[in-house]
């Protein structure tokens, strides 16, 4: 947004700055969509010239939150019956032949509406890992749809190269040769990738799993990566299968396999790492490399408690992911800070995470993840990616501590969200597209896909 905003009011911000300042009764001084000051000064605030106000009388805001891991292409195939009680590999068997039958209009309409759910529960950006391209799609047709809505976007080109003939998984009619995988990613980086402070878009590479691509592929996209000067991504050690599939083929435990092969560093991350070992965590720590972590996807496909904590003891950077729609079911993103917490209190005591604690993995933890100094903070300087909740409802109903109150209660949404100064979510409503249209449109491809 050009021109000066005013945030006035605020019951509280959390700024997550490095002293993790929450101020009272504050105003944000926005400019051009910049982050001016944060300030409870009466004087300051009534000497800034606003453009535009935006009164938070009784909210708590809050960095907007940021999403690690997502396959937005997932979104219009959730509770898939046959794929409801699935574990992982099984589950991945009963949705490849659906997923086959998507056209790039899917793909499109199906980012579109995903996002649009995360804007709803405070996102204002997210990763997307899209590793199959059926009937002409694109990364280029995710990377448009995002657009359209408004949040920040760090697009994957992901891939699969070994189909089912070759021992593999996914049908041989989604994989890709390799080749023509690399040459797509120099492409897509080429034409979308913006490596600048502000970005809304950014470009990944991300060979879809070590159980979908070949040694070389995995190889090769590091150094492919590291040429283009673009982060890293894919999945690893998610379940007991996935960590058997490494011991079997690979002869090593998974992260001895990404470190191998350049899979390590602080322009990498991970998206599970349910079933990470110490000295994987040691590993990780000591070469900077990120986690997503998805704890309501790895409750859904039974595949363990991730060791969040350890991971942070540890120092270890760790965002929250929804994951995919088919494996989650749902794309709350401030739900996912309540799960994690939940989870780690049920494998280690109720003082294992705190709310606060949740809430950083959230926010700024999530843009440390994808390499974002520019967001995840209300601070001079920063980006306005800015999430305003309403306190008056009933979820917040008797709260002593609001701030604890939007990961301990709930469920909750957002009253307003804003990228970059410019509002996404007004009054509880995408305020940049058509929804209605979209989720008619919705029902009408999920029709198609199930042959109903």
């Amino acid at each position: 947004m050009t021109g000066k905003l005013l945030i006035r009011n605020a019951a509280v911000i959390v700024t997550m700055n490095d002293a993790s300042d929450e101020i009272a009764d504050a105003s944000l001084l926005i400019e051009d969509g910049v982050i001016r000051s944060v300030t409870d000064d009466a004087a300051t605030i009534r000497q800034f010239d606003a453009d535009k106000v935006i009164n938070a009388e009784g909210c708590v805001v809050t960095p907007g939150l940021v999403n690690t891991h997502h396959h937005l292409f997932q979104t219009l195939t959730r509770m898939v019956p046959q794929a409801q009680n699935a574990l992982l590999f099984g589950w991945l068997q009963e949705l490849y032949p659906i997923w086959a039958r998507m056209t790039p209009g899917d793909i499109a309409l199906s980012t579109r509406i995903g996002l649009a759910e995360l804007a709803l529960s405070g996102c204002t950006m997210s990763s997307d890992h899209l590793y199959l391209f059926p009937n002409g799609a694109r990364l280029d047709d995710s990377i448009h749809a995002a657009s359209q809505v408004g949040l920040r976007f760090h697009a994957t080109r992901g891939a699969m190269s070994i189909g089912q003939s070759a021992g593999g998984l996914p049908p041989d009619a989604l994989v890709e040769r390799e080749p023509a995988i690399l040459a797509d990613c120099e492409r897509v980086v080429s034409e979308f990738h913006d490596p600048d402070d502000g970005a809304l878009v950014r470009v990944g590479l991300a060979p879809c799993s070590p159980f979908s691509v070949s040694r070389e592929l995995m190889r090769d996209t590091a150094l492919l990566a590291r040429e283009l000067g673009v982060m890293m991504h894919t999945h690893l050690a998610e379940n007991d299968e996935d960590v058997a599939y490494s011991l079997a083929t690979f002869g090593c435990r998974p992260g001895d396999y990404a470190s191998e092969l350049g899979w390590t560093g602080e322009d990498v991350w991970h998206a599970h790492c349910v079933k990470l070992d110490s000295s994987e965590i040691d590993l990780f720590a000591a070469s900077g490399t990120g986690v997503a972590h998805c704890p309501s996807s790895n409750c859904r496909l039974g595949s363990g408690i991730a060791p969040v904590g350890a991971m942070r003891d540890a120092g270890v950077r760790v965002g929250l992911g929804v994951d995919g729609s088919a494996s989650n079911d749902a794309g709350h993103l401030l739900g996912e800070a309540r799960q994690a917490m939940f989870l780690q209190r049920l494998a280690h005591g109720a003082d294992a995470m705190a709310a606060r604690e949740a809430l950083i993995m959230a926010t700024r933890g999530g843009a440390e993840v994808l390499g974002r100094q520019d967001v995840g903070q209300l601070a001079k300087g920063k980006r306005a990616d800015i999430a305003i909740w309403d306190t008056k409802g009933i979820a917040f109903a008797g709260s002593w501590d609001p701030v604890a109150a939007l990961v301990l209660s709930g469920p909750h949404h957002v009253r307003d969200l804003l990228v970059e100064g410019r509002c996404v979510v007004e009054d509880g409503h995408i305020a940049t597209f058509d929804i209605a249209s979209d989720m008619s449109a919705a029902r009408q491809a999920v029709a198609r896909l199930s042959g109903s």
